[in-house]
């Protein structure tokens, strides 16, 4: 297999300061390419389709457009782009609703460069990015969500993918390990989507944690 090309990859931060750190925390490493900044919702916008990057690390506080909504529109004009939130601790029912909207994942602020760019790579190959320290407080977003009790279960192979995914395994890497099809890996995420009511791979994991189908 191939070595992949750096990351293309764009930061959008409304904080000027902030976003200076991170260009010069990760413009050192090989594996990433940084085609460009915003530092506003509109102007992300605009680059994405000019600049298609693979991969938009995207704070939520943003002073026109915020996150949220900059995430459901990118989605809907690039549904290639991977989205990577970057949070703080008080904002977890916001990244709750980026997720719903397509992101891909989420860190906290201020990880070493090393993790962002591990975590810039597994969503770019497709994989989640979701921290347990964050996703025990997401969690509790769903306590007083009632559970059908007539919603259809997994089945054990699709349980055995979805454990897979939360792991933060590529649909690639899924398929190899369990001997499968990325075909066959992507029907069956179908499949997982419909029977949790969700869109994307990181909403799966966090409802089926919440009803207990797989393990944190």
């Amino acid at each position: 297999m191939g070595r992949l090309e750096p990351t293309r990859l764009l930061i959008v931060e409304d904080q000027g300061t902030i976003l200076d750190k991170q260009r010069r925390l990760l413009e050192p490493h090989a594996e990433l390419t940084i085609v460009g900044t915003a530092r506003d919702g509109v102007t992300a916008l605009r680059l994405v389709d000019e600049l298609r990057p693979e991969v938009v690390l995207l704070d939520l506080g943003l002073p026109d457009l915020d996150g949220i909504q900059v995430t459901r529109e990118l989605k809907a004009r690039h549904p290639e782009v991977e989205i990577l939130i970057f949070t703080i601790f008080d904002e977890e029912a916001r990244v709750l609703e980026a997720v719903r909207a397509g992101a891909s994942g989420y860190l906290l602020k201020g990880p070493p460069a090393e993790r962002i760019v591990e975590a810039i790579g597994e969503v770019r190959r497709g994989g989640s990015v979701i921290q347990p320290q964050l996703a025990r407080r997401l969690l509790r977003h769903f306590q007083d969500a009632t559970r059908d009790p007539d919603a259809p279960a997994l089945t054990p192979r699709e349980t055995e993918i979805l454990q897979l995914i939360a792991k933060g395994l590529s649909n690639r890497a899924a398929a190899e390990a369990l001997g499968l099809s990325r075909a066959t890996i992507r029907t069956h995420l179908e499949h997982i989507y419909a029977k949790l009511d969700v869109s994307n791979r990181t909403e799966a994991v966090t409802e089926a944690i919440r009803r207990g189908l797989i393990e944190p």
